[in-house]
């Protein structure tokens, strides 16, 4: 029977458990652990002391619960007998993860099944000793690397991972294609999720990454990115776009069979006014920059057109126009010069804008 007098890890400094190869030790040995790690002494499946960083000389004066661990047989050498495991304590860090097959989801803006990926890493910490010893080390267990540990945890996260995520895109209400700018949110929100799996264990996430999240780039993904580019086009030419349909509509009217009526019908329409000069006119007429492009006036309100009745039907139009769109006469508005300076009046004006002068 060999006995140790000096007990300390020997074992590779990746892992989360190690256990010591001896079971026998002489009284008086000297334990050694490391700052960043604990020692068990464990007897009969029941841990009967636990070490944190520094050195120990193991004796009964010192440390009574020895007499507990006596061996029966020592060859005259005063002895005892026991298990000792060593707990790495330090923060461990990349352990990695990724989703085992695509989460499927609707995107929260336009109601589209798309498929999403995610992968990234955490870092975790044993925060109680004898907790991680009992829920997750077996019997007669050398080693448990960290590899061990994740693959142990890997459905569980997955399960989480595959509900909170989701949940938390649908309650955002924003488009998914912009959801990478929110990884770091959804990360904090996963966290206490997962501490609560582990906490079981003895064990902490002291931080948890998210280090991608992609669509997969299937047909879901092709309709997800024309109601995008869609979208974007019409906020781009703002009141415009409603034109631009138009115009398409019958431009492609006319090239069909029996369009050429249809297109006459409009040359019609626009000479004669009326209805239909009226709808030819928007859809054929410049576009407009967008609103949000329009140059104010001085007093930072749009410019709006003088208005005048027409002479033949009392609609009211520009004061500009030739013809009347609602009957297509000719409008012919009777000028009105001022009285004073010979200045033309508008049909509105009060005074003269060039010398004051009040309109009679």
């Amino acid at each position: 029977m060999e006995l140790y007098s000096v007990i300390k890890n020997d074992g590779p400094g990746d892992v989360l458990f190690w256990k010591f190869s001896g079971e026998d030790f002489r009284t008086g040995s000297q334990l050694i652990v490391a700052e960043n790690e604990e020692a068990l002494f464990v007897r009969d499946g029941i841990i009967q002391e636990v070490f944190d960083g520094g050195r120990y000389t193991l004796t009964t004066n010192n440390y009574p619960f020895i007499d507990t661990l006596r061996a029966k047989f020592s060859g005259g050498v005063s002895a005892f007998n026991c298990k000792v495991f060593f707990i790495n304590k330090a923060h461990v860090l990349e352990l990695y993860w990724g989703t085992d097959s695509p989460i499927q989801m609707r995107d929260p803006l336009w109601g589209i099944m798309v498929n999403l990926q995610a992968r990234g890493s955490y870092t975790i910490q044993v925060e109680d000793s004898k907790k991680f010893v009992l829920k997750f080390v077996a019997n007669n267990t050398m080693m448990k690397t960290n590899e061990e540990f994740n693959d142990k945890f890997r459905t569980v996260f997955m399960q989480k991972i595959k509900s909170v995520i989701p949940k938390a895109i649908r309650e955002s209400g924003s488009e998914i294609l912009g959801v990478c700018e929110r990884q770091d949110e959804f990360a904090e929100t996963l966290t206490p999720v997962m501490n609560q799996v582990m906490e079981e264990y003895g064990v902490r996430i002291v931080n948890f990454y998210i280090g991608a999240m992609d669509l997969v780039n299937d047909a879901n993904r092709a309709k997800l990115e024309n109601a995008h580019a869609n979208n974007a086009e019409i906020l781009v030419q703002g009141a415009n776009w409603q034109r631009i349909q138009g115009r398409d509509i019958l431009m492609a009217t006319a090239k069909n069979p029996g369009g050429a009526g249809i297109a006459a019908g409009i040359g019609a329409g626009m000479a004669a006014g009326g209805a239909m000069g009226a709808m030819a006119a928007s859809v054929f007429s410049p576009m407009q920059p967008p609103a949000s492009q329009t140059a104010p006036s001085a007093n930072n309100s749009p410019r709006t057109a003088e208005l005048a009745t027409c002479p033949s039907c009392g609609a009211q139009i520009s004061r500009n126009a030739k013809f009347c769109p609602e009957c297509g006469a000719k409008n012919e508005q009777k000028k009105s010069f001022c009285e004073n300076c010979g200045a033309e009046l508008s049909p509105t004006a009060k005074f003269c804008p060039e010398c004051g002068t009040k309109k009679s």
